[in-house]
C-alpha cells in the first residue's frame, strides 16, 4: 500500500472512531482492568479462565473462574492466558478479550466495533504485539493499537509525554515491572523485569515455609502483603495472623506474622529493582536524566502501595519518588488517553486542512475580483 493509501486508511479509521466506543485494556498478569471513554473503570476482574479439558469450552472468565479455582472437578482447570505481561495462550486470551470487550459494551451502541488500546510491556517482541492485536480483533475490535506500558501510565499519570523533557515512570505490575522514560512522544529507555507483585508473593511463601516450617498459599501470601507489608519500619506495629500446613505435623496451623517478616521476605526482591533502575538511569542520556532529576519519578501499578516504597527508592536513587494519583489504574486510563491524541490530531489535521482551503478560496476570490475591477476600467 501506498504511503498516501496508508494516510487515507488512518483518516477513515479516526474518522469512523468518532462513532465508536474507545475502550483501553491493562492486560495484566494478575488482573486484567477495562476502561471505556466516557465511563471509567467498568471491568477489574483476575485475568483467570476455567476450561473443561475434556471438551475444550470455557466455562468462566475473571472473578467467576477465580472462584471455582480449588473447587471444581479434576476435568475443570483454571488458567492464566497471561504469563509475565505475555499471552502464553492464544485462544484462551481471544475468549477472555472477547468476554471483556462484549460485558464493557453492554447496553450500549455496537453498529462500529470498538477502538481498543492494550497496554503490554516494553520491549515485547513483534510476534507477541501480533498476537495481542490478533487476539483483540478476534474479540470484536474494529482498531486496536498496542501502547508499551510506560508510555501509557505516563499518559493516565498527565505528564507532558509529548514535550521535549523527560519523565520516568516505573510500573509495577503483577508479573513484571516495567521501567520506563518517556519523551515528545516515545520512550528513551525502558527495561522490563521479572520482579512484580507475584514475585513478592512468592517470597512470602518462601519465607514463612524456612522461618516458620508452615506452607501458605500465594493467595494468602498476597493478603498478608496487602495488610502489612512495608519496606521500612514503621511507628505502629503491624501484624497479622495467617493460617496454613504444617510442614512437620501435617495439621492445620495459625501463626501470627510481623511487618519486620515481610520485609525480611521481599528485601532482596526490592534491591534487584532498585538495581534494575539505577542501570536505566546510567544509560538515559544526561540532558534527559537532568529532567528527570528535577521532576522526580512516578510510581504506578499495584506494587507502587507497599507502604515506604517511595521514600525507600528516593534514599537509594538519590532522586525525588512519589505515587501517582489513582496508581492502579494509571495503565488503563492512559491506553484510553493514547485514542483520544490519535483522535484529536486527527481533528486538528482536519481543522487545518479546512483552514487552509478556506484561507485558498478567500485568496482566489480577491484575486478574481481584482482582476475583473481592472478589466471594468
Amino acid at each position: 500500500m501506498s504511503s498516501f493509501g496508508k494516510r487515507l486508511r488512518g483518516y477513515k479509521e479516526r474518522v469512523l472512531g468518532l462513532f465508536s466506543n474507545d475502550i483501553g485494556i491493562d492486560l495484566g498478569t494478575a488482573n486484567t482492568l477495562v476502561y471505556v471513554k466516557g465511563r471509567g473503570i467498568v471491568i477489574n476482574e483476575p485475568s483467570m479462565v476455567a476450561i473443561n479439558t475434556k471438551t475444550g469450552q470455557v466455562v468462566a472468565v475473571g472473578q467467576q473462574a477465580k472462584d471455582m479455582m480449588g473447587r471444581t472437578p479434576a476435568h475443570i482447570q483454571s488458567v492464566q492466558p497471561v504469563v509475565d505481561g505475555v499471552i502464553s495462550d492464544f485462544e484462551i486470551t481471544s475468549e477472555m478479550l472477547s468476554y471483556l470487550i462484549n460485558k464493557a459494551q453492554a447496553g450500549r451502541s455496537k453498529l462500529l466495533g470498538p477502538r481498543v488500546a492494550v497496554g503490554v510491556p516494553s520491549g515485547i517482541t513483534s510476534v507477541e504485539v501480533r498476537a495481542v492485536r490478533d487476539a483483540a480483533r478476534a474479540a470484536g475490535a474494529r482498531e486496536v493499537h498496542v501502547i508499551e506500558e510506560p508510555m501509557a501510565a505516563a499518559i493516565g499519570i498527565e505528564l507532558p509525554v509529548h514535550e521535549p523533557q523527560g519523565s520516568m515512570v516505573i510500573d509495577i505490575g503483577g508479573g513484571t515491572t516495567d521501567i520506563g522514560i518517556v519523551s515528545l512522544g516515545g520512550l528513551v529507555n525502558a527495561r522490563n523485569v521479572r520482579i512484580a507483585g507475584d514475585k513478592f508473593n512468592q517470597d512470602i511463601v518462601s519465607h514463612i515455609r524456612n522461618e516458620y516450617k508452615m506452607l501458605i498459599g500465594e493467595k494468602s501470601a498476597e493478603e498478608l502483603k496487602i495488610a502489612i507489608a512495608s519496606i521500612s519500619p514503621t511507628r505502629q506495629h503491624m501484624e497479622a495472623i495467617i493460617r496454613g500446613r504444617d510442614l512437620v505435623t501435617g495439621l492445620p496451623r495459625e501463626i501470627m506474622v510481623t511487618d519486620q517478616d515481610v520485609r525480611n521476605a521481599i528485601g532482596h526482591s526490592i534491591e534487584e529493582l532498585v538495581e534494575s533502575v539505577k542501570e536505566v538511569l546510567e544509560t538515559t542520556p544526561p540532558e534527559i536524566l537532568s529532567d528527570v532529576i528535577r521532576r522526580g519519578i512516578y510510581l504506578a501499578g499495584g506494587g507502587a502501595l507497599i507502604r515506604g516504597l517511595p521514600e525507600y527508592l528516593t534514599r537509594n536513587l538519590g532522586v525525588p519518588v512519589m505515587v501517582a494519583s489513582d496508581p492502579l489504574t494509571a495503565v488503563v486510563r492512559g491506553a484510553v488517553g493514547s485514542l483520544c491524541m490519535r483522535r484529536s490530531s486527527f481533528l486538528y489535521y482536519l481543522y487545518s486542512t479546512v483552514s487552509r482551503v478556506a484561507q485558498c478560496v478567500r485568496s482566489c476570490s480577491a484575486r478574481s475580483r481584482a482582476y475583473g475591477r481592472r478589466v471594468l476600467r
